[in-house]
């Protein structure tokens, strides 16, 4: 009987790999792996229709490398979500390649244990490269460590053609950083950086520091950071804290929490009944749900944060504000439509009960439902739509309840 060779599956080895590293399993396990051909080595990037990040892998590249090495290349593509390459573009007029080093190289001063073809400060062709610099610190020093390269060599090309020993077609060097030329690209791959559009871009931004949060919290509890070093610590600890722009995930939150509204015309032809029947004009709008605390625990401080920005999402989208304290009062209810702008009012001012809303929104066939409150109160029960909640930064560090609903925290003076 002939025995199959098994390919290399990255989903069953994680865990075993990042034993000892708290922080990184718990990122590891809100990140999507698929191996891929598409690419020879591995990379992470935003999946542009789900908005969350994923890790596509080659299957023989991690067949080839050690156990050492297939974790120090996982806790790679981490590094790139926590320092926000994947997100953020690169700068305007820079060739690509330079900044795919300049991102390698700012991580890998963190990490031991990499394959040689990595490129690492203070080895190789970076030897006079400090360690422990960004990546925008880092392209400059790229870009001037190539065009040196590539003054060398054309001055070599040169030389030997006058001697007429060659061509005089100099070539810059090449290497695989573990020594000799400086590397023409970063080891792994950089496809799809920055190119999901901006509220998609958003909404992962936010979305990573929901797994940072989470991922230090494991940490914390098992009383090890692992191989994170202190740096890395500081600059997530202060990444998570950082000032959340809420109307930009709530303009992702419109834009998506669509449905199609079809309606019968003769303009369009019918693809199934060609000039039988009328064709199908599909058109999008969602129908949102924004239900404002009005208890007396909201302060007016907060109903001013909130009905502030809610003007601003006005100007993208019509939506129905649903006041509550422990009920609905249906006659409270309004469209807040697109264009108007509206002033803070509390019409309401007694306990908080979140399933008198979310029973309300249910029973009217919204699309997306986001409540703006200080979440003092019992969790409630499910929503048929998808959820999601805002508050301030100092009650989003203190829920009354537990959920895996998005949570946005907002600033709010007083």
């Amino acid at each position: 009987m002939i025995e199959t060779k098994k390919t290399f599956d990255l989903n069953t080895h994680t865990a075993r790999l990042l034993m000892q590293e708290p922080f990184f399993a718990s990122l590891s396990r809100r990140v999507t792996k698929a191996a891929s051909t598409a690419i020879p080595t591995a990379g992470v990037r935003v999946n542009p229709d789900t908005t969350r990040f994923e890790m596509l892998y080659n299957r023989e590249f991690f067949e080839k490398l050690a156990d050492k090495e297939r974790t120090a290349v996982l806790i790679h593509e981490f590094y790139h979500l926590i320092f926000d390459h994947v997100t953020s573009r690169k700068p305007e007029g820079v060739n690509h390649k330079d900044w795919n080093l300049a991102c390698d190289l700012a991580i890998n001063s963190h990490i031991s244990g990499l394959p040689d073809m990595a490129c690492v400060p203070g080895c190789g062709p970076f030897a006079d490269f400090a360690p422990y610099l960004s990546a925008e610190a880092y392209l400059p020093m790229v870009q001037k460590k190539r065009e040196e390269e590539k003054e060398k060599s054309e001055g070599e090309g040169k030389g030997k053609g006058q001697n007429g020993e060659g061509s005089g077609d100099g070539e810059p060097g090449e290497g695989d950083g573990s020594g000799g030329g400086m590397p023409d690209d970063s080891f792994d791959s950089h496809e799809g950086w920055g190119e999901a559009d901006s509220d998609a871009n958003d909404m992962a931004k936010e979305r990573i520091k929901d797994y940072l949060r989470e991922a230090v919290k494991d940490a914390q509890e098992a009383n090890s950071w692992g191989s994170v070093s202190h740096e890395c610590r500081k600059l997530v600890m202060d990444s998570i804290t950082s000032t959340v722009d809420w109307v930009k995930v709530l303009r992702y939150f419109v834009k998506t929490s669509t449905r199609a509204n079809k309606r019968s015309t003769v303009k369009r032809v019918n693809k199934r009944y060609r000039y039988i029947h009328p064709g199908k004009k599909v058109t999008r709008q969602a129908r949102i749900a924004i239900s404002v605390d009005q208890s007396g625990s909201v302060s007016d401080a907060m109903l001013g944060a909130f009905f502030n920005e809610l003007n601003k999402l006005a100007k993208l989208a019509t939506f129905t504000v649903i006041p509550f304290d422990t009920t609905v009062d249906p006659s409270l209810v309004y469209e807040w439509k697109k264009g108007e702008n509206r002033k803070r009012e509390r019409v309401m001012c007694g306990g908080t009960c979140f399933d008198a809303p979310t029973e309300y929104v249910n029973s009217k066939g919204f699309d997306g439902h986001i409540v703006l409150t200080d979440m003092c109160a019992p969790k409630p029960k499910a929503s048929k739509c998808q959820r999601m909640w805002m508050t301030t930064e100092y009650y989003a560090r203190r829920p009354y309840f537990k959920t895996n609903e998005r949570v946005i925290a907002i600033k709010c003076d007083g």
